[in-house]
């Protein structure tokens, strides 16, 4: 099971969406407020890029230490439909001030000196200590989760469906009135393995782990491809 401070991580470098909440800044546009990239330095700090005229920048400009509190605020959202398709949320709360020198053409980063985290996801809510973030890591697949959960949806929702035979006897707690397998929808997947979302009279997630945790691309496709040998026989 991957730690709360690895898990914040993770929601950090993906790629879903996040707003910075800073105060004062009441009457800005969403869109002001959300970063365009985010990205993690080697203390911990997190590095948020902005449009150089974006009413963030200005503040962090002249901020110096602990005058400017912050949070930012992530929320991830399931890529395939599914029903309740949040999947998890993290805040982040610390001191903004400007990064100068890291930034492209148009552009400013500000940098957010991390004080209090906290996550509430699939794998449940907890705090998460500003050092052991600093010291996490992101999951491997962050950057493909997306693409792979979409890919599994589309072209192996039959495979997907199989995996319901290696529920035991929670399979019968989820079927459909008429005895059908609920629906599986692929929910959530990183290093350690595969979450289902099954659909019908009532929705139950199950974890599907893989033998060991995996590094790579090819150490998933040969996850996936043990797990998928599993349920079919």
């Amino acid at each position: 099971m991957p730690s709360a401070a690895d898990r914040t991580r993770t929601l950090v470098q993906s790629t879903c969406s996040a707003v910075l909440l800073v105060p004062g800044m009441d009457a800005a546009r969403p869109e002001q407020l959300s970063p365009r990239s985010r990205s993690v330095g080697p203390d911990g700090e997190i590095l948020l890029l902005f449009p150089a005229d974006s009413p963030v920048v200005r503040a962090a400009t002249h901020a110096q230490a602990d005058e400017l509190p912050a949070v930012l605020e992530i929320t991830d959202v399931a890529p395939v439909s599914v029903p309740h398709r949040i999947r998890g949320r993290a805040w982040v709360s610390g001191w903004l001030t400007r990064a100068p020198g890291l930034a492209g053409p148009g552009s400013m980063m500000v940098r957010l000196e991390p004080g209090e985290l906290y996550v509430d996801d699939l794998w449940g809510a907890s705090p998460v200590d500003a050092d052991a973030f600093a010291h996490a890591d992101a999951d491997p697949l962050v950057a493909h989760e997306t693409e792979l959960l979409q890919h599994l949806h589309s072209a192996h929702s039959e495979q997907v469906q199989e995996l319901c035979a290696l529920l035991g006897e929670r399979s019968a707690a989820i079927a459909e009135a008429d005895g059908t397998p609920a629906r599986a929808v692929p929910l959530a997947l990183d290093r350690f393995g595969l979450r289902v979302r099954f659909t019908g009279t009532r929705c139950f997630d199950a974890r599907f782990d893989f033998p060991e945790p995996v590094t790579d691309i090819t150490g998933l496709r040969r996850a996936m491809h043990t797990l998928f040998t599993a349920a079919s026989h």
